[in-house]
């Protein structure tokens, strides 16, 4: 059987969702999967960034994993992307990457892969559900094909029961939101299998 080539994708300002990739990564590792973690640019201003000491550290933690690339997404067999949510939509800098794969979806590069989403937000009506319909949106637009959790496992009757994807108060990622992610992480694994066997 072929081995599946995940990217897994993230922004992260304060550093939930740059823990949720991290474990999705080592998720997919242990599925089986050839894994590519790599974050979104940043794109707000420097000096904004620069004043809050937070979002100018957990920048700095993150120097180490490479920015996304269009490359990236064309490797891969299946996407996994965790983004806050900013105003019930995808963080800005997730969509100025997103917006930039024009070119491979003209040339059909972004279709028939498997695509699943993780998010956060400052409360549980912050805007998860829209967040991942949002991406999933985009997805739909590529021709990809979306691998939610569904109540596929009991961790999802535990962890807040989103069916869309894994979503949490920022901050609330306990042991239960973890399993919940490698659960995810997981299932997109072996429904790519399936796909590139």
């Amino acid at each position: 059987m072929a081995q599946p080539k995940i990217t897994v994708l993230f922004y992260s300002t304060y550093g939930n969702n740059h823990r949720v990739a991290t474990l999705a990564a080592e998720a997919a590792e242990a599925a089986g999967a050839e894994v590519r973690l790599r974050r979104a640019p940043e794109t707000a201003p420097k000096e904004v960034v620069e004043s809050q000491e937070a979002w100018k550290a957990q920048l700095e933690k993150m120097q180490d994993i490479p920015e996304v690339t269009p490359d990236d997404m064309a490797w891969a067999d299946g996407y996994f992307l965790s983004s806050p949510t900013r105003y019930g939509n995808v963080s800005s800098q997730m969509r100025a990457f997103i917006d930039t794969l024009g070119p491979l979806w003209a040339e059909g590069k972004l279709a028939n892969k498997t695509f699943t989403a993780t998010t956060s937000a400052q409360n549980p009506h912050g805007g998860h559900e829209t967040t991942l319909m949002n991406l999933y949106t985009t997805a739909i637009h590529w021709g990809a094909i979306l691998v939610p959790p569904g109540y596929n496992d009991p961790v999802k009757f535990e962890d807040g029961g989103n069916p869309y994807g894994y979503s949490f108060d920022a901050g609330g990622l306990d042991e239960t939101g973890e399993r919940s992610v490698k659960f995810q992480a997981t299932r997109l694994v072996e429904v790519t299998k399936k796909l590139v066997a």
